[in-house]
C-alpha cells in the first residue's frame, strides 16, 4: 500500500530536481525561481522548510547531496553557466538557552562552462571528495577538493570534450571488474541520429577518464540516468529516461584488450509502459526497485520479477494531479527551440486583462 501526500513547496516557478540526502531524513529542492529550499523530517514524519536562500542568478537544473561523511554539503548547477557548492554551518545563538540557528553557506562557484551547466553530482565516498558537472557545451568537468576541510578549493582533475550537448550525468557507486571511474553521461541533442549514451571510464596508464562505449540503440534525447547500487552483482545496471525507458545491464573484464580499450558487453532492454517521454529515474539502496516518471503524470516502480525479467508494480498517481498525457503535445525538452533555456510551452491566450493566469 502506498499513500500520496501532498507537499506545499512554496516554490514560485517549475521544480526542476527533488533529492534527499542519504539518510532520507532530509530533502533538497530546486527550482527555475532561482531558490534551493531544504526540508527537514519533524517528530511527525511531515516534511517542513528549515532553510530556503536565493542560489543563482538563473533557473537552477539539478542538486546534490554529498556523502555525509563530508558533512552537509550541497552542489548546485544553473542555467547562469555556473555550479556551486553550499555547506551548512552554525550561526549565532538567537538566545542563551536556544540552539544555534544553522545556514548555508557557498563555499565556491565553478565558473568554467561558457554555456548552461546541466547536470552536478557527486562521486561516490570511496573515490573521496569528487564532483562532476556537464554542460549545454558537451564538455564533462570532474573537480576534486583536496583538503576537505577547506571546501573553497575545487580545482579540475579531467575535462572531457564530446561532440553532443550533454544533459545528465551517473557515477558508478561500484569499482567491481571495471575502472574506478566509471560515469555514464546522457545528451538530449535533437540534430544528431547518433547514440545519445555515453560511457566513461579512468584509465590507470593514461591517468584520464575517456569514452569507452557509446550505447547507440539509445539514438532519442536523454533527459536522466543513474546507475544502481551494486547490491553484490557481477554487473552493473543502468536506468535511462528517454522517449521511453532503457535498463541497461552492462558486463566487463577487468583486464583491457589488445588496443588498449576496455571491453564492455552491453544488453539494452527498452520499456514503453508510460506511452509518453520518461523524465526522472532513481533506484532504492539496494537497487532492487526502480522508480520512474514520464509525461503521463504517474510514477512507477519496477521490480525483477522471479525469472529476472523488469516489470511495472506499481503505478502512482496523486488525485487531482496534471491530466493523463495527450500524445499531441511535444514535449519541451524534446524540441530543439527549447534546448538551452527553461521548459515552457504555449497552452492558450489571455484576452481578457481580469482573468488570472494559473500555472
Amino acid at each position: 500500500m502506498f499513500e500520496v501526500d501532498a507537499i506545499s513547496a512554496d516554490h514560485k516557478d517549475v521544480i526542476h530536481d527533488v533529492v534527499f540526502d542519504y539518510y532520507g531524513r532530509r530533502m533538497a529542492t530546486c527550482s527555475s525561481d532561482q531558490t534551493v529550499k531544504i526540508w527537514d523530517e519533524d517528530e511527525l514524519g511531515k516534511l517542513t522548510v528549515s532553510s530556503s536562500w536565493k542560489a543563482h542568478s538563473g533557473s537552477i537544473w539539478r542538486i546534490s547531496w554529498a556523502h555525509p561523511e563530508f558533512g552537509q554539503v550541497l552542489a548546485t548547477c544553473s542555467f547562469d553557466r555556473t555550479a556551486s557548492v553550499w555547506e551548512e554551518v552554525a550561526g549565532e545563538k538567537v538566545a542563551a538557552t536556544m540552539t544555534p540557528a544553522r545556514r548555508w553557506v557557498r563555499r565556491t562557484t565553478l565558473v568554467d562552462s561558457r554555456t548552461s551547466v546541466t547536470d552536478v553530482e557527486f562521486a561516490p565516498k570511496y573515490l573521496g571528495l569528487l564532483l562532476a558537472t556537464v554542460s549545454a557545451d558537451g564538455i564533462i568537468r570532474i573537480y576534486e577538493a583536496p583538503d576537505i576541510m577547506n571546501l573553497s578549493q575545487w580545482p579540475v582533475q579531467h575535462e572531457i570534450a564530446n561532440k553532443l550537448p550533454l544533459s545528465c550525468i551517473s557515477w558508478n557507486t561500484s569499482a567491481y571488474m571495471l575502472s574506478s571511474h566509471l560515469i555514464a553521461a546522457g545528451s538530449d541533442d535533437t540534430s544528431m541520429d547518433t547514440g545519445k549514451v555515453l560511457i566513461f571510464a579512468y584509465n590507470e596508464s593514461a591517468r584520464k577518464c575517456a569514452k569507452v562505449e557509446t550505447i547507440n540503440e539509445i539514438n532519442e534525447p536523454v533527459t536522466d540516468l543513474a546507475f544502481a547500487p551494486a547490491a553484490g552483482r557481477r554487473f552493473h545496471v543502468l536506468a535511462v529516461a528517454s522517449r521511453d525507458l532503457y535498463i541497461v545491464n552492462i558486463r566487463g573484464n577487468m583486464s583491457n584488450n589488445s588496443s588498449g580499450n576496455m571491453c564492455l558487453d552491453i544488453q539494452t532492454i527498452r520499456f514503453s509502459d508510460h506511452n509518453c517521454p520518461v523524465w526522472r529515474v532513481c533506484w532504492n539502496m539496494l537497487g532492487t526497485m526502480l522508480i520512474s516518471t514520464g509525461d503521463d503524470g504517474c510514477v512507477r516502480i519496477w521490480r525483477m520479477n522471479y525469472t529476472r525479467n523488469w516489470k511495472c508494480a506499481v503505478v502512482l498517481k496523486a488525485e487531482g494531479s496534471y491530466p493523463a498525457y495527450e500524445s499531441s503535445l511535444n514535449s519541451p525538452t524534446f524540441t530543439a527551440a527549447a534546448a538551452a533555456t527553461a521548459k515552457y510551452y504555449k497552452k492558450g491566450t489571455i484576452s481578457n486583462p481580469n482573468q488570472v493566469p494559473w500555472h
